[in-house]
């Protein structure tokens, strides 16, 4: 079986994320999306929450499956046999910083694979980090995330500002 990782902090998941899941699906039997355990990035959802957040997104599709990881990535690769790591690239700016962990998780492991997706050009923009900015200043950010994300934002940055 061919299993692909797509791992990432998702705070909050975008549907450039759903993007690169999706065209994931294609070249393997098995996706995995690894929600990091990082909280030096002090996100704006707990682990728990981002992971209901991307199984809610990803429940329609049989092939995908959410878990979470806080070790090396290619280790976490080994234990659920991965080929390869999936890692979308936006723009030029992206590439530098995913090519330098390419190269250290090929010098870590070997064996796996990273592979870089470009996501579709409406998307080419997006990232969480915007996303979170956009909804605090009050502006519309139904057309970069699900539905059940958008509730969720809202409601956690409406619950800040109490």
């Amino acid at each position: 079986m061919r299993i692909g990782i797509c791992p990432g902090s998702f705070d909050p998941l975008t549907n450039g994320h759903l993007d690169v899941i999706q065209r994931a699906m294609k070249l393997f039997d098995k996706v995995i999306v690894a929600v990091a355990h990082n909280e030096s990035k002090l996100p704006t959802f707990t682990l728990e929450e981002r992971l209901d957040l991307v199984r809610n997104a990803v429940s329609q599709w049989p092939s995908v499956q959410v878990d979470s990881f806080d070790c090396l990535l290619v280790d976490y690769a080994e234990q659920v046999r991965a080929q390869a790591v999936v890692r979308g690239l936006r723009a030029v700016s992206d590439f530098e910083f995913e090519f330098q962990l390419a190269l250290m998780n090929r010098r870590l492991n070997e064996r796996i694979e990273t592979i870089f997706m470009m996501p579709k050009d409406t998307y080419t923009y997006l990232s969480s980090r915007m996303i979170k900015e956009i909804a605090r200043l009050g502006g519309d950010v139904s057309a970069f995330v699900p539905v059940h994300v958008q509730q969720v934002l809202m409601d956690r940055l409406s619950a800040r500002s109490e």
